[in-house]
């Protein structure tokens, strides 16, 4: 079983920057797919970035290309998302997801283990 904990949500003004945080219970096997998705309130899960274990790629949504990273650090079972130049309709709860094989996609579908979300509001 893998176990997912999401930090790093919180409130910021339009154009500003926070930092999400997802510490995965145990190490990834070589074909993990880790993901972050959203959630706005009336509105269907959507994918923001995914990164693989094996050789760390990185996939990102086309409203947040350019504004958010994704990255991983191994050695911390952790995966990051970076989020600039926030937006109001970037405000939603943020998922951390993982998928156990080589194929990955920002489909919400394809995800195993999801952790509690962390909220994240942006204001204008």
């Amino acid at each position: 079983q893998v176990q997912l904990v999401e930090s790093g949500g919180g409130s910021v003004q339009t154009g500003g920057s926070l930092k999400l945080s997802c510490v995965v219970s145990t190490s990834a096997s070589s074909n993990t797919c880790m993901g972050w998705f959203r959630q706005a309130p009336g509105k269907e899960r959507e994918g923001v970035a995914y990164i693989t274990s094996a050789h760390g790629v990185e996939v990102y949504a086309e409203s947040v290309k350019g504004r958010f990273t994704i990255s991983r650090d191994s050695a911390k079972n952790t995966v990051y998302l970076q989020m600039n130049s926030l937006k109001p309709e970037d405000t939603a709860i943020y998922y951390c997801a993982a998928r156990i094989s080589p194929f990955c996609s920002l489909s919400v579908d394809i995800y195993n283990y999801w952790g509690q979300g962390t909220q994240v509001t942006v204001s204008s």
